[in-house]
């Protein structure tokens, strides 16, 4: 059996519903699958002594999944004052409009079409909620609208999809751009450098407790693997298709769809740069 400590990131195991900081406390949703991996990671945040909270993602629309969200606040005493999402894929954002509903909260996104009133959220934007400081880092890549939040409070980083609590993140091409996603990927390492940024919550996975050992993984994986297609292509694979089933043969099946996106991602980026 393999110490969590010796993989990428540090992860802690088990995805658990509870608290993962001394802000931050998980409430898993039930929708595992190969793509979600436990389910999504839907975060309440606030600060200790204060009565207010923030959510984070509320994740698929499951009326069972939104109201444990806010049954987990209020145990602990607190009101959702606000919604905030990561990007807009259906596994972190459908539930949003029905979870706004129940808890009378406004929907902030970078994406005008997934925002419940009139702010939405850019870079060097701080959201402030009952003392809580939440700093907003842009991180296109994943999806052209993909953030992760700063909690400075506890040295964390709320990454949506950017990063994963285990494996890797796909490039959802076309909206997903690989140039984009290694961009970010260094923004969120110079975070871990500069600001003292220790520990990843993820959008799914455990939390990782290495956060830069998690985004060094990360950069010399897709490293990797944009060599592998480029060689790949250079030794006759042509096809997006043809490129998966060589480079990704040790990847389950079921995840080569997903895994083409990020082929498609590769490929344009090598074009891009003149290397194909």
């Amino acid at each position: 059996m393999t110490d969590a400590g010796t993989l990428p990131g540090q992860p802690r195991g088990a995805v658990v519903t509870g608290p993962a900081t001394e802000r931050a406390v998980n409430v898993l949703a039930p929708n595992p699958s190969a793509m979600t991996l436990d389910g999504t990671n839907t975060w309440i945040v606030s600060e200790p002594d204060s009565d207010l909270a923030v959510v984070i993602d509320p994740g698929p629309l499951d009326e069972g999944h939104l109201r444990a969200v806010v049954d987990m606040a209020e145990k602990a005493g607190k009101r959702i004052a606000l919604t905030l999402l990561t990007h807009g894929h259906p596994d972190h954002a459908e539930g949003a409009g029905r979870f706004a509903e129940i808890t009378g909260t406004r929907v902030r996104a970078l994406d005008p079409a997934l925002r419940l009133g009139d702010e939405g959220l850019a870079a060097g934007d701080v959201v402030t909620v009952g003392g809580l400081e939440l700093r907003v880092v842009p991180t296109p890549g994943h999806t052209a609208d993909s953030l992760c939040f700063h909690l400075p409070a506890d040295r964390a980083i709320l990454t949506g999809d950017t990063v994963l609590g285990r494996g890797t993140t796909v490039v959802a091409h076309p909206d997903g751009r690989l140039g984009d996603y290694l961009d970010s990927l260094r923004r969120l390492r110079s975070l871990t450098v500069d600001d003292g940024v220790h520990t990843v919550l993820p959008g799914h996975g455990p939390v990782l407790d290495d956060a830069q050992g998690a985004v060094e993984y990360y950069l010399a994986h897709r490293a990797h693997r944009l060599a592998q297609v480029e060689t790949a292509v250079e030794d006759g694979y042509r096809t997006p298709a043809e490129v998966v089933a060589h480079v990704y043969a040790d990847v389950d099946r079921s995840l080569w769809p997903a895994a083409e996106l990020s082929v498609r991602a590769q490929l344009e980026y090598l074009e891009e740069h003149g290397l194909i």
